[in-house]
C-alpha cells in the first residue's frame, strides 16, 4: 500500500481517520475536495465520506434525518438515527478503508451529534456518550478539523449554493440562536480535545483556509513519523 515518501507522513500499514466539523457553509467538501488531492498527490490513497451517509444504508437514513420527518420526535430520536447511521457507516466504509491502509476524510463525524444534537438540541450528554461508545467502540478521528464561520456568513454561503426550487433542509432551515449554538458547541469541542482538533479559520480566501488545513495535516503526521523513527532509532 502506498504512503507518502517525500518527506512522508506515516510509516504505519493502517490508514488514517480525518474529519472535518463545522456548521453551515463554512466549506467543508471544498476544502475535502483539496485535501484529498493534495494527499494523492504525495503518494496517498485516500478516500472521502460524508456524514450522515457515506454507505448504503446511511445514505437512506440521511435522507430520512434531513427531511425533517425525524425532527418532531426530537433530539435524542435525531441522535439514536445518527449512531444508527454512523454504525453502517463505520462497518461498511471506515474500518474496511483503514484496515487496507487508506486514509478516509470524512465530511462530518461524531462530533457533530454533539454541536448538533447535543449543543443546540441540548440533549443530555450521558445519552451521546453512550451512543457514541456503542457506534464508535475504539474508533477515534486521528485529526479533526473544525473550519469555523460566523453563522451569519455561514448561512448566507449554503443559501448561495442551493438551487432555485430546493428549500433549505432540515438543519439549514433552523434559526440563527441554534446555528450560533453549534458555533459555540464546536469551539468547546476544539478547547476540550486540543491534542486532536484543530480550528481552521474558513473565513479566509479558499486557498488560504486549504493551505491551512494542509499545514495542519502535515504538522499532526511529520511529528508523528518522528516520533516513530526516534522510537525506531
Amino acid at each position: 500500500m502506498s504512503q507518502l515518501n517525500e518527506p512522508g507522513l506515516s510509516l504505519s500499514r493502517r490508514g488514517r481517520l480525518i474529519t472535518c466539523e463545522g456548521g453551515e457553509g463554512v466549506g467543508k467538501s471544498t476544502q475535502i475536495g483539496h485535501l484529498l488531492r493534495r494527499l494523492r498527490e504525495e503518494g496517498i490513497e485516500a478516500v472521502a465520506t460524508r456524514e450522515p451517509g457515506g454507505s448504503e444504508g446511511a445514505e437512506i437514513l440521511r435522507k430520512v434525518l434531513l427531511s425533517g420527518v425525524v425532527k418532531p420526535l426530537g433530539p435524542a430520536a435525531e441522535a439514536i438515527v445518527f449512531a444508527a447511521a454512523r454504525i453502517d457507516h463505520i462497518d461498511a466504509l471506515i474500518e474496511p478503508a483503514l484496515a487496507a491502509g487508506s486514509w478516509v476524510v470524512s465530511d462530518r463525524f461524531a462530533d457533530s451529534t454533539r454541536a448538533y444534537q447535543g449543543g443546540a438540541g441540548a440533549l443530555d450528554i450521558r445519552l451521546i456518550n453512550a451512543l457514541e461508545r456503542a457506534a464508535l467502540g475504539d474508533l477515534q478521528p486521528d485529526l479533526t478539523l473544525i473550519l469555523d464561520l460566523p453563522p451569519e456568513e455561514g448561512l448566507r454561503r449554503a443559501a448561495a449554493r442551493r438551487k432555485v426550487a430546493e428549500s433549505a433542509d432540515r438543519f439549514e432551515g433552523e434559526d440563527l440562536r441554534f446555528h450560533e449554538a453549534i458555533r459555540a458547541a464546536f469551539l468547546k469541542i476544539a478547547a476540550d480535545n486540543p491534542e486532536r482538533c484543530v480550528i481552521i479559520d474558513a473565513s479566509a480566501a479558499e486557498a488560504e483556509v486549504a493551505a491551512a488545513i494542509w499545514a495542519a495535516v502535515s504538522h499532526r503526521f511529520l511529528k508523528e513519523r518522528e516520533l516513530d523513527c526516534a522510537h525506531g532509532s
